[in-house]
């Protein structure tokens, strides 16, 4: 019988008590109090079925394994409809949909996001999970990340490069519709688009898993630890045939302590996603909040606001406002804390921890690189993982998926260099 760790487990049931009441108590707006419970959600599912963007290309080149990469596929295309199905029954130009441009910028953007993501082993949203597994990894990662972001505020503004687009398809003179290519289809073109995107999600799965059996023939597979925990916990759940009392400790693993598996990960984030658009009228974002935590920073060591804005190209208000009155700082700062919950219930908070603090002086370069790297690059293709990459394709974008073969690209090359790097000190 599975046993939970009932001191982390109760700590993290607190955790969850205060942030609540917290929030409620002194959030401004019923709409700030959804932000939180958002963000508590994704952090939550992130961490519980171990799912993460960074991952795809990491984990398929160092271990071979495909199956984040299918589970991605999996979880865009079901977003995907739940979008299309949002859009059609209240119309595209009732939400802020993420149909991004296609230009120098979204390539060049994507290759240095998917370069600096395998430095880091993380990305925009994987950051903020890594701040419970990963402390030291992640704040100098989130250091530099801001500043990437934050110096890249200029480009994104004023270089027609990253502002202007090279292909549009008429409902969005931002970028490609894909609905706007199949208007014949009856629907509007959203049956077209979502048949389109199935397919594109299928070549990618099948090709995924192609690689992964190349790999296993070539017996250079050695699968992910996430991954085998997540199998092994889901076969014993199976074999297990035992009736179990419904107060029993058996009972409270499974229901908060067993990882979860990437699929239900992908579920559950789909559905918060719909939320999201539903409340907001807009999709998920991560990464541009951390330009203003850097611009923050400045202001605290006396840097005047307008000298913020002039280099920015940016208002003043995301730097000087209440920082808990912008939703996607409580947004990003509760996928934070769902992720601690999720990892504190599980009862792998403590282990997690202590093996995040484990950092090298070889490494310090190599996350300040990447952390640079992702931040400039998500101002150059206008989002991250989530804002450049997920957001889009679920909106029916083509910059999404283009953008997807950029960044894994830059993932690819960014773990050879890693690789090479980190070899030069085993000579």
């Amino acid at each position: 019988m599975k046993t939970i760790d009932k001191t982390q487990f109760f700590a993290g049931v607190i955790v969850l008590l205060v942030t609540l009441a917290l929030g409620i108590g002194f959030l401004g707006s019923g709409m700030l109090v959804f932000r939180m419970l958002i963000g508590l959600g994704l952090g939550y599912a992130l961490m519980r079925a171990a799912l993460g963007f960074a991952g795809s290309a990491n984990r398929a080149y160092n271990t071979g394994s495909t199956k984040l990469v299918r589970t991605l596929m999996f979880l865009f295309f079901i977003s995907a409809i739940f979008s299309a199905a949002l859009t059609f029954i209240g119309g595209a130009d009732t939400y802020g949909l993420w149909v991004n441009q296609i230009n120098l910028g979204l390539l060049v953007g994507g290759l240095m996001f998917g370069v600096g993501m395998a430095f880091c082993m993380c990305c925009a949203s994987g950051l903020l999970t890594d701040m419970v597994e990963g402390p030291i990894r992640a704040v100098i990662t989130l250091i530099f990340f801001g500043i990437g972001v934050y110096i890249g505020f200029p480009l994104q503004a004023t270089q027609t490069w990253v502002t202007d687009t090279w292909f549009s398809s008429g409902t969005f003179a931002t970028g490609v519709y894909l609905p706007d290519w199949f208007q014949f289809d009856g629907l509007d073109g959203y049956l077209g688009a979502l048949i389109l995107t199935g397919i594109l999600c299928l070549l990618v799965s099948g090709a995924a898993k192609w690689y992964e059996n190349k790999r296993r023939k070539e017996k250079t597979y050695t699968g992910v630890g996430s991954e085998i925990e997540q199998a092994k916990a889901e076969a014993e759940v199976l074999q297990d045939e035992s009736v179990t009392p419904v107060l029993s400790e058996n009972t409270m693993y499974r229901l908060f302590a067993k990882p979860w598996t990437m699929t239900m990960g992908a579920v559950v984030i789909a559905i918060l996603f719909a939320c999201l658009m539903i409340v907001t009228k807009s999709g998920w974002g991560a990464s541009t909040p951390y330009g203003y935590w850097f611009g923050r920073v400045l202001l605290l060591f006396g840097v005047p606001i307008e000298s913020i804005t002039e280099f920015t190209k940016q208002g003043a208000d995301p730097f000087v406002v209440p920082f808990f009155s912008n939703a996607m700082n409580v947004q990003n700062i509760c996928i934070i804390i769902g992720a601690l919950v999720a990892s504190l219930t599980m009862g792998k908070f403590t282990s997690q921890f202590r093996e995040g603090l484990k950092i090298t002086g070889k490494e310090i370069p190599v996350y300040i690189i990447g952390g640079l790297l992702m931040g400039v690059g998500t101002r150059l293709a206008n989002g991250c993982n989530v804002g450049a990459l997920y957001t889009p394709i679920a909106n029916l974008s083509l910059s999404g998926w283009i953008y997807f073969v950029f960044l894994f690209s830059g993932g690819i090359l960014g773990n050879i260099i890693k690789k090479h790097y980190f070899g030069m000190f085993k000579k």
